[in-house]
């Protein structure tokens, strides 16, 4: 993998954690917008993961990183992401297998995950690029307490 810097999430964490990843799947866009992207195509999914937290698990760990690349590796390396029914839809715009959709639905992924652990981190931020040329970054709304 290439050696990048990604945009810097700016949190009040003790531990930051960032796991890159890459997968190979294909996609198309259902929409007569989508130009050339409505036919299958493929791509190397590059993907940085960032996870924060103030306290450790049992074993000294914020989030194993073997978990989150089995999360996102283990679910999507391979496919077809429209195939995928359970996370991506064709009727609806908000869950097309775009890169943007591609990028939430790891986080929700991801933060499903994490909630069910004890010492509750967070994931801040989903980097992904989709071709040399072209990412995304998503970041959930941080909620006001």
């Amino acid at each position: 993998m290439i050696q990048q810097m990604y945009p810097q999430v700016f949190h009040p964490y003790t531990y930051e954690l960032n796991k890159d990843m890459q997968f190979a799947a294909a996609h198309y866009v259902p929409h007569e917008d989508a130009g050339k992207c409505r036919k299958i195509h493929g791509h190397t999914y590059f993907v940085n993961v960032t996870v924060a937290g103030d306290e450790l698990d049992e074993s000294g760990f914020l989030v194993n990183f073997s978990y989150l690349k089995e999360l996102v590796h283990g679910k999507f390396d391979h496919s077809l992401l429209n195939d995928h029914d359970d996370t991506f839809h064709n009727e609806r715009s908000n869950d097309f297998a775009t890169t943007e959709v591609v990028a939430r639905k790891i986080y929700e992924l991801i933060q499903t995950h994490l909630d069910e652990l004890p010492h509750k981190p967070k994931c801040l931020q989903i980097f992904l690029r989709e071709t040399p040329t072209s990412y995304v970054v998503y970041r959930p709304k941080v909620s006001a307490k």
